[in-house]
């Protein structure tokens, strides 16, 4: 009998904020994957592991977690003031498909390195020593990005002091603009920042209750509700959630009657193909608790606590995306995020997740009596892991 031999992709394995995951330039992927399609993700499946019923992605690169089971594929820009071109994948664990719906504003901290040393940025725009500003236009939102990438002699400068909560050493610090977060639009089928029209909205889940909800379409469409309400008390680490099946049951269907009502889906069966968005979290005032490094959160140090659900269960810390969302929400007067840090107008917020605290600003003004959001601002860093190629079986193609 005979078999197809492995191809070999180049490829990069980074870690961007709190994820990871496999980079490509769309150059060198087979000429095959070089376009949307199924081909493209059949091999991004299989170099990461997925489908895999055992749930572990042993066979693959991928970590068998939501922020594990990501890859990147990036080009030169053919879009003006723009340097490249930045497409997200979100790869489920155990099912046979790829999630193009939203961005991964972690791996989003990888971007502008990973452009700068692949050739894909100007080389005149990179300067010997400084900060390069990368341009980054995010592929499946439509959306900019501004990243600011530390050089030292030429080169992109990865290590360094700054410490990220999540991440257990320090690196150096890449600055990220999310530019005009929020989407437009009339308010029909998810197009506005409020897809409801509301910043607050009861949210009713047949079988499960009736809930307060904050839906924003920010950095990534997100659903919050209160903590309390859920009978939770906000300072949840993640066994605590996740070791329960009916809990992560309850999760996944307010999730998939808020996308419906958020505009995403129009039936509750298409949520099962589309778990990367909407992300779906709770909030709550301030409080201490003990991070799960056996860190002391103090009160007197955050504004509010965020749990936030990826791909079905909690996530370790917090996804970038959704952090925007938070920031967003924050800055926005009577949002149950707002409300949970206290009210009022503001201009950043910290926060406390799992792992930690993260800190993002965001630039909100009231025009017309419609909420506008001119960007998003949070430090992350990032570090290439593994460079070379990664192997498949030929007869993925």
């Amino acid at each position: 009998m005979a078999h197809a031999p492995q191809i070999r992709i180049p490829a990069t394995y980074i870690r961007g904020g709190t994820s990871k995951g496999v980079f490509f330039r769309l150059q060198d992927l087979p000429a095959a994957a070089q376009q949307p399609g199924p081909v493209r993700d059949a091999i991004l499946m299989r170099v990461i592991g997925s489908p895999d019923p055992y749930g572990k992605q042993i066979d693959g690169m991928g970590g068998a977690t939501s922020s594990t089971s990501k890859t990147v594929i990036l080009a030169k820009s053919s879009r003006p003031d723009h340097d490249v071109d930045y497409l997200f994948g979100q790869v489920a664990i155990d099912k046979a498909f790829v999630d193009w719906s939203g961005n991964c504003g972690n791996l989003s901290a990888a971007v502008g390195s990973f452009a700068i040393m692949s050739g894909l940025v100007d080389a005149s725009r990179v300067p010997a020593n400084g900060v390069a500003t990368v341009r980054i236009w995010q592929a499946n939102i439509s959306k900019t990005i501004i990243a600011h990438v530390p050089i030292t002699n030429g080169e992109v400068q990865e290590t360094g002091d700054f410490e990220l909560d999540g991440v257990t050493f320090p690196a150096a610090e890449v600055q990220l603009e999310f530019l005009d977060p929020a989407d437009e639009g009339d308010g029909e089928g998810g197009g506005a920042m409020f897809p409801t029209g509301n910043v607050v909205d009861t949210l009713d889940v047949p079988g499960v209750g009736s809930f307060q909800a904050t839906m924003i379409n920010a950095g990534i469409p997100t659903i919050f509700l209160n903590a309390a309400e859920l009978g939770y008390n906000g300072s949840e680490l993640q066994d605590a959630i996740n070791s329960d099946t009916a809990a992560l049951t309850r999760f996944e269907t307010i999730r998939a009657h808020g996308a419906i009502r958020m505009g995403l889906i129009k039936d509750i069966a298409e949520a099962a193909t589309r778990q990367h968005t909407p992300k779906i979290a709770f909030v709550a005032p301030p409080d201490g608790y003990t991070a799960s490094s056996g860190k002391a959160i103090h009160a007197a140090d955050i504004d509010l606590r965020v749990r936030a659900m990826s791909m079905g269960k909690l996530h370790h810390a917090m996804m970038g995306t959704a952090a925007v969302a938070i920031g967003t929400a924050a800055a926005i007067p009577g949002t149950l995020v707002n409300l949970a840090a206290g009210g009022g107008e503001r201009q950043s917020v910290r926060f406390g997740h799992p792992s930690g605290t993260l800190r993002v600003g965001a630039e909100a003004r009231l025009e017309d009596g419609q909420w506008q959001v001119s960007k998003a601002i949070m430090s992350r860093s990032a570090r290439v892991l593994m460079e070379g190629w990664v192997r498949i079986p030929g007869d993925v193609l």
